[in-house]
């Protein structure tokens, strides 16, 4: 593995897991009333609310209540990560 390949692998992995992060912090903050109303709480809404879309148009919550759709997302973030990781080694 070269120092580049390993450098960009490195960014990669920073990237998604800051995005990560972000996931569970924006689902965190639908626990405390008029969190997500906040500065910080729309910022990290307009980060992190278009990915999470894709997965509430396809899973519905469960009893009307239980949104499972980030926990699905999640996964598929992490899916992503380590296909890009695969590929990137591939090129590189």
């Amino acid at each position: 593995m070269s120092s580049f390949e390993s450098t960009v692998l490195e960014y990669v992995a920073y990237l998604f897991n800051i995005y990560w992060w972000l996931v569970i912090i924006y689902v965190l903050m639908s626990w405390v009333p008029n969190v997500r109303s906040s500065f910080i709480g729309e910022i990290i809404g307009k980060i992190v609310e278009p990915y999470l879309s894709i997965f509430r148009r396809i899973i519905p919550p469960i009893g009307g209540v239980l949104d499972i759709s980030p926990i699905v997302a999640l996964f598929v973030l992490q899916f992503v990560h380590i296909g890009l990781a695969t590929v990137i080694t591939y090129i590189l």
